[in-house]
């Protein structure tokens, strides 16, 4: 049940060009959460522990976070939203990757938590609209290296070139409510898709994931390539070895809660036709 009280939390954020205050609700649910998890951080030394063993461990501090998609979609205009108790595929990488990197900092508070986030998610960090989000999961990879958060390895570790062409968002515009509601927003969207459109993918075939294997650490961001037309990628996750097996640990829909996959990591891709291979990103300690 959501809860109605709110924290309203305020901070300032250098865009380069001016200082602003952003107001961000923080309902009272995910400040207890957020306490739970910096008590769990301290008291248990994760903060000493190899940086991608600590975002391993903030993932599985989130099994069993139900899943709820569109929890970005809430706001008329574009806000940071932070929602600990439900999560998506994407919301689940972000938000255990910003909680990672502020337990690693100097400032382990709510507020540099959320600092951390817009980091991740919005294009060079600076937040202006719906637009400004990291949509397309490639482009996502794409900025967070350029930001030094991540690391693309997949060329690096033998993947193949993989041709991509994304189009879904500006063809299929009337399936996003900020688009249809903003339909000056388009434009902005083609030349993204047409930057994206201009990059070198790759990514590791499924049926061979496991010869790529002793490449991929715990922790590494897993992003699940498609087959269907127009779009990059279609799920991710986080590496996690048990039992010297790979596996997957996602927010998972099939499960309704976040999970880790009960079969490997290739078993799972296997099973899903839609599922072409994986791209790798290596998250990066600040």
């Amino acid at each position: 049940m959501k809860m109605n009280r709110f924290y309203i939390l305020a901070f300032f954020l250098l865009t380069g060009k001016f200082l602003f205050a952003q107001e961000i609700k923080i309902s009272s649910k995910d400040s207890v959460i957020f306490e739970n998890y910096k008590e769990k951080v301290t008291t248990e030394r994760w903060d000493t522990l190899q940086f991608n063993e600590l975002v391993t461990n903030t993932g599985v501090f989130f099994l069993e976070t139900p899943y709820v998609n569109y929890t970005l979609e809430i706001n008329d205009t574009e806000q940071l939203v932070v929602n600990f108790d439900e999560l998506d595929c994407t919301t689940f990488a972000e938000v255990s990757l910003a909680l990672a990197r502020a337990a690693v900092s100097e400032n382990f508070s709510l507020s540099n938590f959320c600092k951390e986030l817009q980091n991740i998610r919005y294009r060079g960090g600076i937040l202006t609209d719906y637009t400004s989000r990291l949509h397309y999961f490639s482009d996502w990879i794409y900025d967070n290296q350029q930001m030094g958060l991540v690391e693309d390895i997949t060329k690096k570790i033998g993947g193949y070139l993989k041709p991509t062409t994304v189009y879904i968002m500006s063809k299929r515009y009337e399936k996003y409510k900020a688009l249809q509601e903003n339909p000056d927003f388009i434009p902005t969207i083609l030349e993204q898709e047409a930057e994206i459109n201009n990059r070198e993918h790759y990514f590791i075939p499924k049926a061979e994931v496991d010869s790529f294997a002793y490449h991929i650490q715990s922790g590494d961001i897993i992003a699940i390539t498609t087959a269907y037309a127009g779009l990059d990628i279609t799920h991710l996750g986080f590496a996690c070895w048990q039992n010297d097996e790979l596996h997957l640990m996602h927010a998972s829909r099939e499960f309704q809660q976040v999970i880790i996959t009960p079969n490997t990591m290739k078993e799972y891709l296997l099973s899903n036709t839609g599922q072409g291979g994986i791209m790798v990103a290596r998250v990066m300690k600040p």
